[in-house]
């Protein structure tokens, strides 16, 4: 069951990705187009009888040359320099079983983010295209283990363990263990 907070957030949510596509003049037809994501799918979103997934929401990310965090900061409040812990705003895909925190939520004049991640035993999330080409990304595993897949290569992590790469093809983020695992991902857009 989903909390007054949380409806309010799909709600913004919903309305953002109406206006970035009526920004664009696009119909349902051809964001469906460029973004692999049915006419059907995509209106239930953009009236928050849904809420999106991480994937659905990354395919949307990359037809509009945004990372997710910045997409899910634009139906916040304007950032401020201090984002104290209570305050960072939290997305759940509970398909999926990933918990995101926007630890340092993004900001116009700035390239660079902190994402706090927290994947559930046996969660799985595929990616099938980066939000932005060339995205940098720091993995940096808290605590757990979490198998990454990136340009077909697997990199297993271990608590303490960090991945940099550029991100310009899919990815995937496994649980790799039976306890939830929790990393820090730092996000730099090129």
């Amino acid at each position: 069951m989903r909390t007054e907070t949380e409806g309010a957030v799909d709600v913004r949510l919903a309305a953002r990705l109406a206006e970035l596509r009526a920004e664009r003049g696009w119909s349902l037809g051809e964001l469906a187009e460029r973004s692999g994501v049915s006419r059907s799918t995509l209106s239930r979103a953009e009236r928050a009888e849904v809420s999106p997934t991480a994937a659905l929401l990354n395919r949307l990310c990359h037809v509009y040359g945004r990372t997710m965090s910045r997409l899910l900061s634009e139906v916040e409040a304007e950032p401020a320099p201090l984002v104290r812990a209570t305050e960072q705003p939290v997305w759940e895909d509970r398909a999926s079983g990933f918990l995101r925190r926007s630890v340092s939520p993004p900001h116009p004049g700035l390239r660079g983010e902190l994402v706090e991640g927290r994947l559930a035993p046996g969660a799985d999330i595929a990616y099938d295209r980066p939000p932005v080409p060339g995205l940098e990304q720091h993995i940096w595993v808290l605590d757990g283990a979490l198998d990454v897949t990136a340009q077909d290569v697997d990199h297993h992590l271990d608590a303490g363990d960090c991945l940099r790469l550029r991100v310009w093809g899919p990815t995937r983020f496994r649980c790799a263990g039976d306890a939830d695992v929790r990393y820090v991902l730092a996000v730099v857009l090129p």
